[in-house]
């Protein structure tokens, strides 16, 4: 899985109102980008920082530019983009990069269901022995010391989700938590205890109750700002939910 086009390096003036970073490109001149993260984006927004941009050339878009990596400490990469993730998971499920949902013939994203009315990010079908499975993606780019945490801030809509799947298991469904690590440094991946305690404790209460919970790191490189088997993921990692 790749970016249709080559991204624009620059380096990162400052993110601000959430949804906004000016970028320094490398002419000097500066440019104002979309961040599409809603979250805290802890480690992955330091001053004067690496950043690539994905560019459009549509009319009608307000701002030209939109955000997609992060040199977050020299040498490994992030992407910030909470838009990828459910693309990335998707493609590596239907290529059959994922052992653990193998075997599903059909695949279906933000279909409603619950009693606190969620989208499912995949809802698989079509096994011959297993139950339907109904995947929540999230994001993981808060790194510290090889280990990834989530959330990176409080996340009262992730509790939601995991109680959601919690439900789908007590009706003989499949309910799976998966994690998109989209940092290079990142190898294992921990409840952020430190951060949103509930939330912790809530995964716990749903791996006890049946929610399976997976992790696979993607492949991010970026060379001259060409990326390389950029987005795809590759290999699954540890989730350690030990305190």
């Amino acid at each position: 899985m790749k970016f249709p086009e080559p991204l624009v390096e620059g380096r990162l003036i400052r993110r601000y109102k959430r949804f906004l970073a000016d970028v320094r490109l490398p002419d000097g001149s500066e440019v104002t980008a979309h961040c599409p993260n809603t979250g805290s984006m802890l480690g992955c927004q330091p001053e004067n920082a690496r950043v690539w941009l994905s560019r459009s050339d549509n009319p009608k878009r307000k701002l030209q530019y939109t955000w997609e990596l992060v040199e977050a400490v020299p040498g490994q990469l992030a992407c910030i983009n909470t838009a990828r993730p459910n693309g990335q998971a998707r493609e590596a499920v239907e290529a059959g990069r994922v052992a653990e949902l193998a075997g599903y013939s059909q695949c279906r994203a933000e279909v409603q269901y619950g009693a606190e009315k969620s989208r499912i990010d995949l809802l698989l079908s079509g096994h011959l022995s297993e139950p339907d499975a109904w995947v929540e993606v999230k994001n993981v780019t808060l790194a510290d010391d090889g280990q990834g945490f989530f959330p990176d801030a409080v996340t009262e809509r992730g509790q939601k989700h995991l109680r959601e799947l919690m439900a789908q298991v007590e009706q003989g469904e499949r309910g799976v938590l998966f994690f998109v690590v989209n940092h290079t440094g990142i190898e294992t991946v921990r409840p952020a205890d430190h951060i949103d305690a509930r939330y912790g404790q809530l995964l716990r209460e749903a791996c006890d109750a049946g929610v399976e919970v997976l992790a696979y790191r993607a492949n991010l490189a970026c060379t001259d700002g060409d990326p390389t088997g950029l987005l795809s993921l590759t290999e699954s990692v540890p989730v350690i939910l030990e305190v």
